[in-house]
C-alpha cells in the first residue's frame, strides 16, 4: 500500500535550537548581573535546545496518510479511518496550526478514557479544536492545501483514493 509520510521540518529544528543557543549565550552574559534570571534562561532555552536536537535527528514520519486512513503519531496509537472523519477545519492557536477532525461521538478515544482526559477534551472543544487534532508546528507545509487534501481523501471514493495518494507522493516530497 503506498503512503504519504511527511517529517518534521529540519529547517524548524534548527531554528529552535540556534534560537535557544542564543538565548543560551545571553544567560551567560548577564551571570554577573542578575544569576537568578541568567539560570533561569539557561534552564528554559537549554530545554529548547534538547527538543531542537530531538527533532533534527528524530527520523520517524510524523503523519502518514494512505488509503485506509490517516496516522498523526501525536495524536493516536492508530490510524483514524476516512470513513468516521465527518468534517476537518484548520485552526490557529497561538500561531500554531491544527487540522481539527470532526468524528462522530461513539468513535471518539475519550469514550475510552478517564475523567481527566474527558475534561481536557472538554477544554479543547471550548476553544474551538476537536479530540482529533493534527498538529502542524513542526511539519512545513501549506496548512490551507493540505487540509482541503485531506477533505478530498475524505470524500474520495476507492480507486480516487489511490490516485489522490500518488498525486500526494509527489506533491508533499
Amino acid at each position: 500500500m503506498r503512503e504519504i509520510k511527511l517529517y518534521k521540518s529540519k529547517n524548524r529544528a534548527l531554528k529552535l535550537l540556534f534560537g535557544g543557543g542564543a538565548f543560551v549565550a545571553i544567560g551567560f552574559f548577564i551571570m554577573d548581573k542578575n544569576p537568578f534570571a541568567a539560570w533561569a534562561g539557561i534552564l528554559f532555552f537549554g530545554l529548547g535546545i534538547i527538543v531542537g536536537l530531538f527533532h533534527l535527528f528524530d527520523k520517524r514520519p510524523q503523519i502518514i496518510i494512505n488509503e485506509l486512513g490517516i496516522f498523526d503519531r501525536t495524536t493516536l496509537k492508530d490510524f483514524i479511518n476516512w470513513e468516521i472523519i465527518n468534517d476537518a477545519y484548520l485552526i490557529d492557536i497561538y500561531n500554531q496550526k491544527f487540522i481539527c477532525l470532526v468524528v462522530d461521538k461513539e468513535y471518539k478515544p475519550s469514550n475510552k478514557k478517564n475523567d481527566f482526559y474527558k475534561l481536557a477534551v472538554k477544554l479543547n472543544e471550548k476553544i474551538g479544536a476537536q479530540e482529533l487534532n493534527i498538529a502542524l508546528g513542526q511539519i512545513d507545509i501549506d496548512p490551507n492545501d493540505f487540509l482541503q487534501f485531506i477533505i478530498e481523501m475524505k470524500n474520495a471514493e476507492g480507486n480516487n483514493k489511490t490516485k489522490l495518494i500518488l498525486d500526494g507522493i509527489k506533491h508533499y516530497r
